[in-house]
This record gives C-alpha cells, structure tokens and sequence, in this order.
C-alpha cells in the first residue's frame, strides 16, 4: 500500500513486512517539511507585522495516542524537530481534541497529532495543526506536501538546536475547560446520579474519560481501559463493531453507554436497552440541546427578533437530514460543507454557526474550540439528559428517523470519474424533484431522500451514500444511482 498523503498529513502502516508504508524516514521527511513550514510562516506574520523577521524559536506541541508504535514515532517526531530548532511540547498520551487545546494553552505556532484515528493496530498518522490549534487549509497542507517532496532542508546548527519539554497537565486541564462551558449543567448531570458504562478500546479514552466522569460526579464503569494499544476490537466506533459493550448494557444497570475512538474525536452513544443511540445522531442529539438553550436565553433577555438569524449549524454533505430538521425546527439555518473536518470548521466560520460536526459522531463546538470533540459531546449530552429527566431510548424517538446506507463503485484505474460525475450532475440538473450541490462530488437531495457520489482520493472508488426514511429505500436509491454510473461507462 502507498503512504497516504494529504492535506492534514500523512498515514500508512508500521512494520517489518512488504507494503508497509509509515517509516521513520517518511515521518523525519514530513516531519521537517512541516516544521520548514511554520517557520516560514512565522517569519512572514513577523514581516507582514513590520517586526524583525529573524529565527525567532518555532513552538511545537506535540500529543500522540496509545497505539503500540506511538513511542517510537513520537521520539522520531520530536528528534526531527529538535534538530530543525523548535521548541517541542510533548504532552504525552494525549486526545487529539486536547492536543487541539494545548496548541492554544502553550500559545505555540503548531502542533502534530500522532494518530491513525479509527484505523486498525498497525497503522500511524501524523496529522497537522496551525498556531490555532486546528487542521491546516487545503493550500497550507498542499505546500507541506511540496515542501516534502523537494526535500530542500535547512536544519538548526548545533548551538540553535530545539529542546523538549514534557506537560502533563493538559488532560485535566481540557477536562476543566469542558466543564466551565456555559451550557455544561455540571449541577443536574451529579444530582441525575447517572451511571455509565464506557468502551475507550485501549488507547487514551481510558485516561481522560475516568477523569471526566470524577469531576461530573459520574459513576462509570471502562471497557478495554488499559491505554496499551493492543484494541480489542476494530477501532472504528460502528455497530459491528461494538457488541461487548452492546451486550453489557443489555444486562442492565446502566443509564448510558459510551463509545470514543483511539483518539477520542469521534463519540457514539448506546441506549440503556442496549440498542444504538446512532453514530449521525451524536451530532444532532447535541445541537438540538444547544440550538433550544441558545433560544430559552434569548426568550429570557426578550433577544427573540434577532436570534434565528444567529441559530446556524453546518454538516457535511454525507450527514443526516436530521441536523437540518431539527435547526429548522428552531428556526435557525442549516448549512452543508463539503466533507473533512477543515471543509466543514471553515463553513461554520463562514455562517457564524454554533454547532457543527460531522455525522460519525463529531461534534464541533465553537465555544470551546473547532475540532471534533468528544469530552464536549459527552457533557452536552448529558446536559440535555439530566434537564430533560428522559431515558436515552426515550431521546432518541424525538428526533427524525433517518437511515443511510453505504455502498461504492469500484473503477477501473485509468477511470475519468470526475467526468462521470459531471454527467450524473447534467442528468438530473433539470429534474423538478431534485436539487443538485457539486461542492464535493454530487449529492442529489430528493423531498424525502438524497443520495451523494464523491471520488475516493486514494482509491479508483466512488462512494454512494444514501438516506431515505427506511434502509431499504436508502438502499434502493443508492444502487438506483450506482446503476446510472454503470450504464455510462
């Protein structure tokens, strides 16, 4: 397999056989690329701010997650950027949320994120942050990239060599930041004497989440705990993959389960039958809290008249219907970005939105920073629960019932299929019925139903997401359109 590149950094697999692709001469490559970068950048602001544009030190923070090869690849990473001169923040095992903060914290000009997120055991990522704690842009990430291939690199003598410093403080300090969030009802969550029961699946959920669920006077009880990054299942939060903590909660005694992945930015929750909550409705379940608190304060200070204007949330365009039902249903405006994270943080700027994410259980909440947040997704939630005294089960029949379906095209190599989905988009341009958005491949939205087709950037795929009220309509429209991609080639 080929080292995946992008433009939040690099991903492949770890190891001693053929294929595998994250070495430590890719990771000191990229890694000095990205360092080159934000000191050139730093030097620019410094130049556009008429200062003196000299080596001022570059401040890195540096987090990983529990993954086995964690230890070897941060050592790589914060070697690399102490030879290029930067001051290098290891926080230690860390979420990629809180790294996100720590960048902030520090007031440092960047920070990577050692993680393959919801990937299987064997792989790594480095994923890159900007001085404010977020995703670099497209164009950003793109020159990292060039930077990385042209290998033009200019490393610190040996008087000008960078340092490591270690903070191990930042876990309880974003626990203390999501517990001062004003919509976070820390009194009603302890008076609700809630129990959970949580699945970390062996990485850094196991630290941060016992320390969360203390200071909200949660009672809890951890899943594959040990931060050891042996995962005991697939990592990536789905049903399929979650029936050990499914079949606990069936046997009682809990009000909630919880489910992170290995770097605790994705969030799912499981009813206390033991049912699924539903990734996509993470998101909506949380900004239906905040869009009715957001509006009982504006009742309160009698801010009604311009407050709708105010309520904006945004999702990708491969997320539940849902997020818009339910913004529309407190007046406020929905918006959709293309998918990825950067794509979907740039939008909620755009539209002042006060919720936003993703519909596999990221949740952005600006109050606290723009990046998929679980720690928050968890307290919000809760919120809402303990204020509404009902039972998970019973949240969920609240919300609109949606279903998506997954499915994908596979190509030959030498495929033109932005020219496919040119033609898709022509089909049905003139179709009373349907509305047509190619931000991001081509999502058709139908009354009652849509379907989106957007291009793999690693594989000759096209992926056919599709929701409908039931499965097998989301199903049926899904293939119903996979059959037009088939019948133009």
């Amino acid at each position: 397999m080929t080292l995946i590149k992008s433009i939040s950094g690099i991903r492949g697999t770890i190891g001693g056989h053929p294929g595998d692709t994250l070495n430590p001469l890719d990771i000191v490559k990229f890694t000095t690329a990205y360092a080159t970068f934000i000191r050139n950048e730093k030097r620019r602001v410094k130049s556009d701010a008429s200062a003196p544009a000299d080596k001022a030190q570059v401040r890195i923070v540096v987090g990983r997650d529990g993954r086995i090869s964690g230890p070897m690849v941060r050592d790589v990473v914060c070697g690399t950027l102490a030879g290029m001169g930067c001051e290098v923040i290891d926080i230690g095992l860390a979420t990629t949320p809180t790294t996100e903060l720590a960048v902030r914290w520090h007031q440092a000009d960047g920070g990577i994120i050692i993680t393959a997120s919801h990937n299987p055991t064997q792989w790594n990522a480095l994923k890159l942050l900007n001085g404010e704690g977020e995703f670099l842009t497209a164009a950003d990430g793109a020159e990292v990239l060039r930077m990385a291939e042209q290998e033009d690199f200019d490393y610190a003598p040996v008087e000008q060599l960078g340092r490591v410093i270690k903070d191990d403080t930042m876990n309880q300090r974003h626990v203390d930041s999501v517990m001062q969030l004003r919509l976070a009802d820390v009194e009603a969550i302890k008076k609700r004497k809630f129990r959970v029961c949580a699945d970390t699946i062996n990485s850094v959920g196991g630290i941060i989440l016992p320390q969360l669920f203390q200071a909200l006077g949660v009672d809890y009880e951890i899943l594959n705990g040990e931060c050891n990054g042996h995962f005991a299942h697939n990592p990536e939060p789905l049903e399929k993959n979650l029936q050990g903590i499914m079949d606990k909660m069936r046997q009682g005694g809990f009000d909630l389960g919880i489910v992170v992945d290995p770097d605790v930015d994705r969030l799912a929750f499981i009813c206390e039958d033991g049912r699924m909550f539903g990734e996509e409705y993470t998101l909506v379940s949380v900004a239906d809290y905040v869009l009715s608190a957001q509006k009982n304060t504006a009742v309160a200070n009698s801010q009604l008249s311009t407050l709708n204007s105010q309520l904006s949330t945004v999702s990708n365009l491969s997320s539940t219907r849902a997020l818009r039902d339910v913004t529309e249903k407190h007046g406020g405006h929905y918006a959709a970005a293309a998918v990825g994270e950067v794509n979907v943080t740039t939008k909620m700027k755009e539209v002042g939105a006060v919720i936003g994410g993703e519909g596999n259980g990221g949740v952005i909440y600006p109050e606290s920073h723009y990046g998929r947040d679980a720690l928050v997704g968890i307290v919000l939630f809760l919120s809402s629960l303990a204020q509404k005294g009902c039972t998970v089960s019973e949240l969920r029949k609240t919300f609109p019932d949606y279903q998506i379906a997954k499915n994908r095209i596979d190509l030959t190599p030498d495929t033109d299929v932005d020219a496919i989905l040119v033609k898709v988009k022509e089909l049905y341009a003139n179709d009373p019925e349907a509305t047509v958005n190619d931000i991001d491949g081509v999502k058709i939205d139908f009354p009652k139903a849509w379907v989106h087709l957007r291009k793999s950037n690693t594989e000759p795929i096209i992926r056919v997401y599709s929701e409908a009220q039931t499965m097998d309509e989301a199903d049926q429209l899904g293939k119903r359109l996979m059959q037009v991609v088939y019948d133009m080639q």
